[in-house]
């Protein structure tokens, strides 16, 4: 009879516990409304101003990017640059709204539009949330998600997910998730 080693028990272990990690329910749940908020554009167009996406954006597709502040990275910053790309070669109709859920919104509305700068983003509307950390309350943004992404028809959500670790290799999914062009 043949043994496994304790090793090969011990890294499946821990690769069973990233994968368990990976993602964790987040934002308002597929087929549920997309309520309306609140946020101040800091880069992009609309720059300066404080507007309500949900409404502004009506019935278009729109994917919302939620982004606790404090726990932004590279992979993020490459995951919003390469959906950014995917979009202005594919999809002209979404836009995305990067939306920064920060203790500190006098710091987020600083730090956005250099981050916006070196990006270079066309499809994107840098913002800030100026309530609690955790995002609109009518949102379910799970404050355990680094970043939950909200794949919007204008009025529900097609695709809802919070996610621990992101990078540009979830961008076919996000864009698989979008409803079909008019």
């Amino acid at each position: 009879m043949r043994r496994t080693s304790p090793v090969v028990f011990a890294v499946l272990f821990v690769l069973n516990s990233l994968a368990a990690r990976a993602d964790v329910a987040s934002g308002p749940g597929e087929g549920n409304a997309v309520e309306k908020f609140k946020v101040t554009v800091v880069a992009g167009e609309s720059s300066g101003k404080e507007l309500d996406f949900v409404t502004e954006r009506k019935d278009k597709p729109t994917i919302f990017v939620f982004v606790l502040a404090d726990k932004f990275s590279r992979p993020m910053a490459r995951f919003i640059k390469v959906l950014d790309d995917k979009l202005k070669a594919d999809r002209t109709d979404v836009d995305i709204v990067a939306v920064w859920l920060t203790d500190d919104a006098a710091k987020s509305k600083d730090y956005l539009p250099k981050a916006f700068g070196s990006l270079k983003t066309e499809r994107t509307a840098w913002s800030v949330f100026a309530g609690e950390k955790t995002g609109p309350n009518n949102l379910g943004i799970n404050p355990d998600a680094d970043i939950t992404v909200v794949v919007s028809d204008g009025a529900k959500a097609k695709f809802s997910k919070g996610y621990l670790s992101i990078n540009e290799t979830e961008v076919p999914k996000v864009f698989e998730a979008l409803p079909p062009k008019k």
